[in-house]
């Protein structure tokens, strides 16, 4: 078990890493040649330019100004000035709320922290009672601090119970606060939003097969016969996996003819060659910028082919369409309600914002949803009972003295000090963080076989995995696995009757190897994060090897979102971890505390300066985080009356039966009182947003603005130049654009195809990237830039 010393080389050990990598990352951010990997998000909003293109060579890649030096930490300070409103503002909603988890954990804490050592710590340490149990448990100087060291039968425990119940109070009482407020966040977004496309949009999926018809006709009669008053028009889906490969290499050859007209605009002297063979290592000597041409145009004929095909063949409509009404309360009534008798047909919901589809999910049949739903879930089963070998193997390494006992070989090289405080406070928490750093992106796999439409609810169900897999195995496994191993011989030499006993007063002694992964994984692993060593060194790998263009250089700097499917389980399992241990082993509390402060100022840092969120669910994910909160609070009350019943404390120990039903019953009021806000859209707030909109935009043509909203990215341009230009016009309303198809009822839709121009010059790359940005000079809304036609929306589709 380790003891004080162990634990202060691994605090000496993670502060001094934490330390280092700020100060690395202070030192990092001021350089040049780092701009683009340290304010990426300001390259995106276009308000920031290159510092690489004044000075001279050497002041290109090094600060040359020293006065920065004398002022390297101030990171620190401009990252608490933004406000919230301008959090939102600039980065969005999600990001806003994720913060504010960090700051509902110093809430909470910081008064339990304080309660605790003042109450508990010298309540606990009197009692004496591990004095007479050293010879039978495994302990350290850290159990002394802990519940385990209270008697049997002891008064004292009256002082665990009681702030058991005001701790329930406090969490409680701090969480309706929250939810309430971040719930008047939402609707107040949502009504302050500008006209957007999903709010009139609804999703359909489960569409039957009529004889005779179109899967297009049979959506419009179905909606004109059952929405006739709001039913607007209607967009079909298709299937055009194989057209997203032919347009991914379209984009490399355009990539590459962009490279050569920039070489030959910097060298007009000298015309640049490629050689046809494989690789272009060997073959004929051709030019290269005609020769791209030429295979970029072949490549356009080929796509235009296989685009008519797909539009001609029935078999590439898939049973899901995008519906649009007239009105956000049309859409609201058909989002929420059940449109057919046969609930497994023409099932409906609020559409995802565009850049937030997942197209390839979206043609999964109701039958299939199900069966592939409870594959995933034993799925997800199996994989969290397979890293129970590899949590065990952990947890041995965190009581090397239990493990001298089994295997007494190893003894003579776990007995050297220096290796044995590593292995006792450093390296339990570093090996369970590396097994921990595959599972998202195992998990996010599942989550897309289970049929989801949307990446934020791909996020959300990846979390809610991730959440559960954290709380079996590192939680309840650490416990459980650690308590089997560390009293493996006193089982072994003691009556049955006293296995109970021993496992309720080894369970607060888990406290060191939390506290050591708190240290690892809290402190050093979110000093490692703001430092973003992997992309700065695969920024400049790519910048040097593979960057041709400025829109690869563009690329080359995608600094992505926030990682919530990684991140938000973790920040519930340190809520738990609080929670259960501010009464069992309050000193924990302090190594929580400093890690929501870090956490907090650095995920501040990176939201305002780095991270761009790839969509915005308006803090939908909000339910899943309260509902965790109240599930650590019930598992603290279950442990701790589990722990009473070993203590003999029959007459303390009824108390706390009360507790977890008053902590549910808080649970079902907060669900019904404030949940609908994040499920469903009020048709008293859709009625009066629409009053506000007809009053005040009486001409607006709402179809022409619907009308490719969620265009299939089959119909987007090729890359740089529109090909193809639809708009599905059902009830002869005439379109924005130049080139429409005006569509009488119930024809299916008509395509008009344009010829493409020939390939753009280099100097119309130079521009940002298409991004959706906020307006800070209004409400939140979406501002789309495009300067270049957006990419293929199914780039994002591999799983």
């Amino acid at each position: 078990m380790a003891t004080l010393s162990d634990i202060g080389v691994s605090a000496l050990i993670n502060i001094l890493s934490a330390i280092a990598f700020l100060l690395a990352f202070a030192f990092l951010r001021i350089q040049p040649v780092n701009d683009r990997v340290y304010f990426p998000k300001w390259y995106i909003n276009g308000s920031r330019s290159s510092p690489r293109g004044s000075g001279n060579f050497v002041g290109k890649f090094v600060n040359l100004n020293f006065k920065t030096y004398l002022t390297f930490l101030n990171w620190m300070p401009q990252a608490m000035k933004m406000s919230e409103s301008e959090i939102i503002n600039h980065a969005g909603l999600d990001s806003a709320v994720f913060l504010r988890i960090y700051i509902l954990g110093l809430k909470i804490f910081v008064p339990m922290a304080v309660l605790a050592l003042l109450i508990l710590i010298p309540v606990n340490v009197s009692s004496g009672t591990l004095f007479f149990l050293r010879k039978e448990l495994v302990l350290s100087d850290i159990d002394k601090l802990s519940i385990s060291n209270v008697r049997p039968k002891s008064i004292r425990f009256f002082f665990h119970i009681g702030l058991e119940y005001l701790f329930t109070l406090w969490t409680c009482y701090m969480l309706y606060k929250e939810y309430d407020y971040v719930a008047s966040m939402r609707l107040q977004f949502l009504a302050s939003q500008r006209r957007r496309a999903e709010q009139f949009t609804v999703v359909v999926r489960s569409i039957p097969h009529v004889s005779g018809r179109s899967v297009s006709d049979t959506v419009d009669h179905f909606f004109q016969k059952n929405h006739p008053n709001n039913y607007l028009c209607h967009q079909a889906v298709y299937n055009a996996n194989k057209f997203a490969k032919l347009a991914r290499k379209r984009d490399r050859l355009q990539n590459w003819l962009d490279y050569n007209l920039l070489k030959f605009e910097r060298h007009p002297d000298k015309k640049p060659t490629t050689k046809k063979g494989f690789l272009g290592l060997w073959g004929e000597s051709v030019d290269s910028i005609e020769y791209y041409k030429q295979q970029i145009k072949q490549f356009d004929k080929i796509m235009t082919l296989e685009q008519q095909k797909i539009l001609k063949d029935p078999k590439s409509i898939l049973p899901v369409a995008f519906v649009s009404f007239d009105s956000r309360w049309g859409a609201a009534v058909c989002a929420q309600t059940q449109q057919s008798k046969n609930p497994t047909l023409w099932l409906t919901n609020w559409a995802p914002e565009p850049r937030d589809v997942y197209w390839r999910n979206l043609a999964i049949p109701f039958v299939s949803l199900s069966i592939r739903k409870l594959v995933i879930t034993l799925s997800v089963f199996a994989l969290v009972f397979f890293y129970m070998i590899p949590i065990a193997f952990v947890q041995s390494l965190a009581n090397l003295e239990g493990l001298e006992r089994v295997a007494p070989f190893l003894r003579p090289v776990i007995e050297l000090k220096f290796i044995k405080s590593f292995l006792q406070g450093f390296l339990p928490g570093l090996a369970l963080k590396i097994f921990l750093y595959i599972l998202p992106t195992v998990l996010m796999i599942m989550s897309k076989i289970e049929g989801h439409i949307a990446l934020s609810t791909l996020e959300r169900k990846t979390a809610a995995k991730y959440y559960y897999f954290m709380l079996v195995n590192v939680f309840l496994g650490s416990i459980v696995t650690g308590t089997a191993f560390q009293q493996l011989h006193a089982f072994l030499h003691q009556s049955p009757t006293q296995i109970p006993r021993t496992i309720g007063v080894s369970i607060p002694t888990k406290a060191t190897f939390f506290i050591t992964y708190i240290m690892v994984d809290g402190w050093a692993a979110v000093a490692g994060e703001i430092l973003r060593l992997k992309p700065l060194v695969i920024f400049h790998l790519k910048n040097m090897f593979l960057v041709k263009t400025e829109r690869d250089r563009v690329k080359a700097m995608d600094p992505g979102s926030v990682d919530f499917p990684e991140t938000l389980p973790s920040l519930q399992l340190y809520f738990l971890l609080g929670i259960v241990y501010a009464v069992v082993t309050p000193i924990l509390l302090p190594f929580i505390l400093v890690f929501f402060a870090l956490a907090y100022l650095v995920y501040r840092h990176q939201i305002i300066n780095v991270y761009n969120q790839h969509y915005e669910s308006a803090a939908a994910f909000w339910p899943q985080v309260h509902s965790r909160i109240i599930a650590s609070l019930v598992i603290s009350q279950l442990l701790l009356m589990g722990l009473l019943s070993t203590k003999k404390a029959a007459n303390s120990t009824p108390f706390l039966v009360v507790l977890p039903i008053l902590t549910l019953s808080f649970h079902k009021y907060c669900k019904y009182r404030f949940e609908p806000a994040f499920r469903e859209y009020p048709l008293e707030e859709a009625m009066a947003k629409d009053t506000m909109e007809r009053t005040a935009e009486p001409d607006l043509n709402l179809k022409s603005y619907l009308a490719d909203a969620y265009l299939h990215p089959i119909f987007r341009s090729f890359e740089e130049q529109e090909l193809v230009e639809v708009r599905i016009d059902k009830h002869q309303t005439h379109a924005a654009t130049p080139i429409t198809s005006e569509l009488s009822s119930p024809s299916p839709p008509h395509y008009v195809h344009q010829t493409p121009p020939s390939p753009p010059q280099y100097a119309h790359y130079q521009s940002s990237p298409p991004q959706y940005v906020y307006n800070s000079n209004s409400p939140p809304s979406y501002e789309y830039h495009s300067t270049y036609p957006p990419h293929y929306a199914y780039y994002n589709e591999e799983p």
